[in-house]
């Protein structure tokens, strides 16, 4: 063997024996990681790409398994201005709303059971009427994500039927989503119409047929398409589908519920609006602009509600407790007003003026001595909303820029993401921004905290 580098490699047995020291608890899955990680070594030894000593291949393992017994989930402060991350969970939780469901949820919970009656209850009541009141629809239905809720739809009211939609509304969002794939997937057969920038009324009307059984409307809600262009208004859909007795199905995506174009959140499309037209059922995300939980909504008649409601994929796809509790709290700060409690909202709505305020008083704490070795700057930036929300619309908003002989863009986002509560920034122009759009009020102390310790090493 040309490994003289495989007498490197410690015994499992070795590495268990002062894991063991750690107190680090289910031995049978920390023999499994042992194993794995020694058979990476292995591998690099077979090619002579080991360099390590036992010691300290011993050492990274052993670093490896400790960072394991911690939570995989963690609180993080969320600096890409991007207040709907998906990657960061999307629309955050103010800690009024988990206060308030944590008391209601310890223990057991009136989930299927009505109190009046002392009989089985539905789940779907704690929040259809909730949900019903916020849009103007007859019925409502919340399942967990929106993708389900395209689906099921699809599938109760035009399984081995055909479903007409224009080929500019074929849409991909992230996860590789696609349109096309729902309707196959869903027991339908889609009828393309139109060009991918120009369909007009008569696409649609010419491709009416005994089979067809859906006309599918589309919101284009991560990109636009701009210039020699044509699309069919829903009303003009529904008008078409009542002529001909089709139901219009709208998919929204993004889910807007309220206009506040006043307080500085662009109007995409509002919900309440495509509802008021006639759809017989229109989807949306909850935990996108609603700012409430993973969800998918479906809104309509109650007719058309009920026989979704009965298909046996919505069992599949039914909330859990908790995304009803949380769905439950923040359609009440819809309908109360309370805009402030919906931490999402919130902070899509703070101006830059008072973004300002709030970084000035961080770099105002901030050491001079530190300052001296590091140059942070505040800067004004435009953001997007996220999760294919608002698309080339942009949001105002404030950033602290970092610039540092010391440490270089790619150092310094490590180690902002290496703290206890990770800050996640972003790196633009050789520089490491932190933006305040996203970044909770409450979070500023721990932000403070990270700055000086990451600049102080």
């Amino acid at each position: 063997m040309k490994n003289n580098k495989m007498h490197k490699l410690p015994s499992v047995s070795e590495i268990l024996n002062k894991v063991r020291l750690q107190k680090i608890h289910n031995e049978s899955f920390i023999k499994f990681k042992i194993k794995e990680e020694i058979d990476r070594y292995r591998k690099l030894a077979k090619k002579d790409q080991l360099f390590l000593s036992r010691d300290e291949i011993t050492y990274e393992i052993i670093e490896k398994l400790l960072n394991l017994s911690m939570p995989s989930i963690k609180s993080v402060i969320n600096g890409t201005g991007i207040v709907l991350h998906t990657g960061l969970g999307r629309a955050p939780l103010s800690s009024k709303t988990v206060s308030n469901i944590s008391k209601k949820m310890s223990g057991y919970v009136n989930l299927e059971y009505d109190l009046e009656t002392g009989k089985r209850g539905h789940r779907q009541k704690h929040i259809s009427e909730l949900i019903s009141s916020v849009v103007g629809s007859q019925d409502a239905i919340a399942v967990n994500n929106n993708a389900a809720a395209v689906l099921l739809s699809l599938n109760e009211l035009a399984e081995h039927k055909e479903v007409i939609i224009s080929r500019g509304q074929l849409v991909e969002i992230g996860g590789s989503f696609r349109i096309p794939d729902m309707i196959a997937k869903s027991g339908c057969k889609m009828v393309e119409v139109g060009t991918t920038n120009r369909t007009h009324l008569k696409d649609y009307e010419n491709a009416i047929n005994p089979n067809t059984g859906l006309i599918l409307w589309v919101h284009t809600s991560n990109y636009t398409i701009t210039g020699f262009t044509k699309d069919v208004d829903i009303s003009e859909l529904v008008g078409l589908g009542k002529k001909n007795r089709i139901p219009v199905m709208a998919d929204l995506g993004c889910g807007e519920i309220l206009d506040l174009s006043h307080k500085g959140i662009p109007t995409n499309i509002i919900v309440n609006d495509v509802v008021s037209v006639g759809t017989n059922i229109t989807t949306f995300s909850g935990d996108k602009l609603l700012g409430g939980p993973q969800s998918g909504l479906i809104v309509g008649s109650k007719a058309l509600i009920k026989r979704i409601r009965n298909n046996p994929i919505a069992r599949t796809v039914r909330c859990d407790k908790w995304t009803i509790s949380i769905l439950e709290e923040t359609l009440r700060t819809m309908q109360n007003g309370c805009l402030n409690d919906n931490l999402a909202i919130s902070l899509l709505m703070s101006s830059r003026k008072s973004l300002r305020k709030r970084a000035e008083k961080i770099v105002n704490q901030i050491p001079k001595k530190i300052l001296k070795k590091h140059k942070l700057n505040i800067v004004e930036t435009e953001v997007e909303s996220g999760s294919g929300t608002l698309p080339n619309k942009s949001l105002e908003s404030i950033a602290i820029s970092f610039e540092s002989t010391l440490l270089s863009p790619s150092q310094l986002s490590n180690l902002f993401r290496s703290k206890n509560i990770p800050v996640v920034g972003y790196i633009k122009k050789n520089k490491f921004y932190i933006d305040f759009k996203s970044i909770i009020p409450k979070q500023e102390k721990i932000l403070l905290n990270a700055i000086v310790e990451v600049l102080g090493l």
